[in-house]
């Protein structure tokens, strides 16, 4: 008995280790297999946030929701579908129709008596005017996209589009700055082509101000005793610098204003005007139509520099269309033709960077009276109102404006005889 005692003490000794030694292993097994899934995890969390690329943030634009999901990776976003114009019979109505991208702080002014302090509740002193490569991703082209052109990127292509948003420089300073030695006020004259000008002898009232706006075909050589001849300020598209050059030639217009020191501002309009930003920015001859061939600097007169160019930004465009110039034409099949003139763009620019503004040569209750162009001095031709813009809306809205001593608008005295 004692013997066969001694035999089986051994074998639970033998068992006894072999079962500790696989309790042993299994807990540094599963150690071991903890440490490689955390170590697998982090890692790809970690490689998640350094390879994506987060947007800009933006001011006062679209609330968007974040949605949270499980997965290992954050999946890019997209751009949106490509938005149709005959989809829509009318100017369609999104819920973020009137948010629109703010800068902060806002523009400063040290003007006692400017133009800001009288405007209504409908203006947004520090909406953003200018667009660049560093307020542009993937979530402002998707907001955009929802809006036709120049209001936004309806029917183009972000492939297209895109690479020409990424090369626009952001602007170094503001548009205008106060004249040294004055009183901090930015006194600004905004002239129009109206033949209202005709005989009018106010450009050396116009060239008094500290800063001229002009636009389209602004001819001032030969009829300088009227208009004046300074230009600080040219605003203009694709179409409205190459085609004035075509059709006022005959009145000795022969390129766009290009006084030392100007600036240019431009209107994104459409796609061709994104070919021109395109070549413009690159030094390059555009390579495809409408203007294939055009080495588009040549049109600057030797005045183009990226520090004084500057491209209106969506938002801006939209904000003047939807708080001032809401015309009844966007109820209707032709919406997508309907936008401010250049014109209306120019003076509510001004009424952005200035103090005071004062309009010349823009259309008034008696434009009958006077000739399509103040530059047409044989014949007295009539204001056309095209369906693109609607100009006895416009004609409106500066007669409010000068009312409410928002603006000052030329208009004739009684006593003052119009020239044919």
């Amino acid at each position: 008995m004692a013997l066969q005692a001694s035999r089986i003490f051994p074998l639970v000794c033998v068992l006894s280790v072999g079962i500790w030694l696989v309790l042993l292993s299994q807990d540094t097994l599963t150690q071991s297999f903890s440490l490689k899934f955390v170590t697998g995890r982090s890692r790809s969390v970690r490689m998640t946030i350094e390879e994506s690329t987060l947007p800009p943030p933006t001011t006062n634009t679209t609330t968007t929701t974040t949605t949270t999901t499980t997965t290992e990776t954050t999946r890019p976003e997209t751009p949106m579908p490509v938005l149709l114009m005959n989809s829509f019979q009318k100017l369609p109505q999104w819920d973020f129709e009137d948010v629109y991208n703010q800068d902060t702080p806002p523009r400063p002014t040290m003007c006692p008596h400017s133009v800001r302090q009288r405007f209504s509740k409908a203006f947004l002193p520090n909406i953003r005017l200018f667009l660049h490569k560093d307020n542009m991703n993937m979530s402002e082209w998707n907001r955009l996209s929802h809006f036709n052109n120049p209001f936004g990127f309806m029917e183009l292509k972000y492939d297209d589009v895109m690479p020409v948003m990424k090369m626009i420089p952001k602007p170094t300073e503001q548009l205008l700055l106060p004249k040294p030695g004055g009183d901090g006020c930015i006194r600004c004259a905004v002239v129009g082509t109206s033949g209202i000008l005709y005989g009018s002898k106010k450009g050396a009232e116009i060239d008094a101000h500290d800063y001229v706006f002009r636009m389209n075909g602004a001819v001032t050589k030969g009829y300088e005793e009227d208009v004046g001849n300074t230009t600080s300020v040219y605003i203009h598209t694709a179409h409205s610098i190459t085609a004035s050059v075509n059709m006022f030639y005959k009145h000795g217009y022969q390129s766009a204003p290009h006084d030392e020191g100007i600036k240019y501002v431009m209107i994104p309009e459409g796609m061709r005007d994104f070919l021109w930003l395109n070549s413009l920015l690159k030094g390059e001859r555009i390579s495809s139509d409408p203007y294939k061939n055009i080495w588009p600097r040549t049109y600057y007169s030797g005045q183009y520099n990226e520090s004084r160019f500057y491209v209106l930004h969506q938002d801006f465009l939209r904000y003047v269309r939807n708080r001032f110039l809401t015309s009844s034409y966007l109820d209707t099949s032709d919406w997508h033709v309907v936008r401010p003139s250049n014109g209306a763009f120019t003076l509510f620019l001004a009424l952005h960077t200035c103090d005071t503004v004062s309009a010349y040569g823009f259309l008034t209750d008696d434009h009958q009276k006077y000739s399509n162009y103040y530059f047409e001095r044989n014949a007295k031709t009539s204001v056309i109102f095209y369906l693109n813009h609607d100009y006895g809306l416009e004609k409106k809205v500066w007669k409010d404006l000068h009312d409410s001593d928002i603006i000052w608008l030329y208009q004739r005295t009684g006593s003052e005889e119009p020239k044919l």
